[in-house]
């Protein structure tokens, strides 16, 4: 069969769920496998990223310009961890047969820390499920790279059953550093088995390699399998794993942990969440405050403009700033209305850029008001009780409104006044 027919097979049968953005080479790939196209290539892997939360695993399929797009998530989730596998399965266009440039999407590996398998024909379609594997095995987002000529390849059918594993979200005790330093040891232990492990022997002979980040023992047998492309390793010195030392930093050995203001109008909002049991994908900015004490409501956070499309297939709520909204949460916004995925979308509307220095922002209801938001003011709690409550059905978007006190920064608290 041709290397498409094979690759598609492999992501049905090893990925609960498919997302794609068409584009050559990967076209026919992702019409083949029944991914549904996203918006964009970002909103595409922060949904792969809430299916992971939800215990599903997801593959994205995209072109070589499209995994730019990924960039943010893609690195953010190696920090953050994920419980079921996420693979990002990338064509990279060679020759620019149909593309503006040329590029070589093995350099995420390095960029992301994370495994990127490069399969010939004989592995190609075992190469999935061995992605997925990677994924669950170091709680990070794999990468298969392809190219057009083996897509169009003859290749044996080599069906490998599916094996899931269970990976892990960070620990909520660490802090972002602490979270930082644990994926660094799993780092070093993901280069290890890339000399190692029986995943790296898919086509059944001893030694045949597929990962090309981290290296394998042997560069030159690598090397041997591209018979397209740019010798990886050949012509480019990866840099190396990291060597942390001692523990990940935990908030109860560093004794403090930072929180909202004393004043910020949103700790009612805050609070009633909490009090509902209601558990949220966090955005970057002053949403992340959530995932920390006293709260701890957040489960994740996957960078700027994240939440929207990982609360949509993941915990059903979604916490984001106006400005992480207008930055890049926008395209996710409507695309999760356009499929009606049920979620509560929690904006913290201040005006302003929280995190980093207060710089102003636009008023945001002009952009949504095709959603219909329902908009509350900070402070009325009647309002926010009917508002803060997960829809029946299809998307539901809170605006909250609330002015931040001025001259007050987050609090840092000690440990023990837990």
């Amino acid at each position: 069969m041709k290397g498409t027919e094979a690759l598609s097979r492999a992501i049905r049968q090893s990925a609960d769920r498919c997302y794609a953005v068409p584009g050559y080479p990967v076209s026919v790939l992702a019409a083949s496998a029944g991914a549904l196209n996203t918006i964009n290539e970002k909103t595409a892997l922060e949904y792969a990223l809430g299916d992971s939360l939800s215990g599903r695993r997801a593959a994205v399929i995209v072109k070589h310009v499209g995994l730019n797009a990924c960039a943010d998530p893609l690195v953010h989730a190696t920090a953050q961890g994920l419980r079921s596998g996420v693979v990002v399965v990338v064509g990279d266009d060679l020759r620019a047969a149909a593309s503006d440039v040329v590029q070589d999407s093995r350099y995420y590996g390095e960029v992301a820390r994370v495994p990127v398998l490069e399969p010939d024909g004989e592995t190609l379609a075992p190469a999935i499920e061995a992605a997925f594997e990677a994924s669950e095995e170091f709680s990070r987002i794999a990468i298969v790279r392809v190219t057009p000529d083996l897509l169009d390849a003859d290749v044996p059918d080599a069906p490998v059953d599916r094996s899931d594993r269970e990976g892990c979200l960070a620990d909520p005790d660490l802090t972002m550093a602490g979270r930082a330093h644990a994926a660094d040891l799993r780092t070093a232990a993901m280069f290890a088995w890339s000399r190692s492990s029986p995943l790296n022997r898919l086509s059944g002979r001893e030694g045949r390699i597929v990962t090309v980040y981290p290296p394998p023992a042997d560069p030159e047998m690598l090397a041997s399998l591209h018979e397209t492309g740019r010798p990886f390793l050949r012509e480019h010195r990866l840099l190396a794993p990291p060597e942390p030392a001692g523990e990940p930093e935990r908030f109860s050995t560093r004794g403090y942990y930072r929180t909202f203001c004393r004043n910020c109008p949103f700790h009612p909002a805050l609070a009633l969440l909490r009090e509902r049991g209601l558990r949220a994908a966090c955005d970057a900015g002053c949403a992340i405050l959530a995932m920390n004490p006293p709260y701890r409501i957040g489960i994740a956070t996957y960078g700027l403009g994240s939440s929207i499309a990982v609360g949509a297939t993941g915990p059903g709520v979604a916490l984001i700033g106006d400005y992480a909204l207008l930055h890049s949460g926008l395209n996710a916004l409507i695309d999760v209305y356009e499929r009606k995925f049920p979620l509560l979308c929690i904006v913290f509307a201040n005006n302003r850029m929280g995190m980093t220095g207060g710089h102003p922002v636009p008023e945001i209801l002009r952009y949504i008001a095709w959603a219909n938001p329902v908009v509350c003011a900070a402070d009325d709690i009647a309002a926010l009780r009917r508002a803060l409550v997960l829809p029946d059905e299809g998307p539901r978007t809170v605006v909250i409104e609330g002015i931040c006190p001025e001259g007050e920064t987050h609090e840092t608290l000690a440990y023990r006044d837990l």
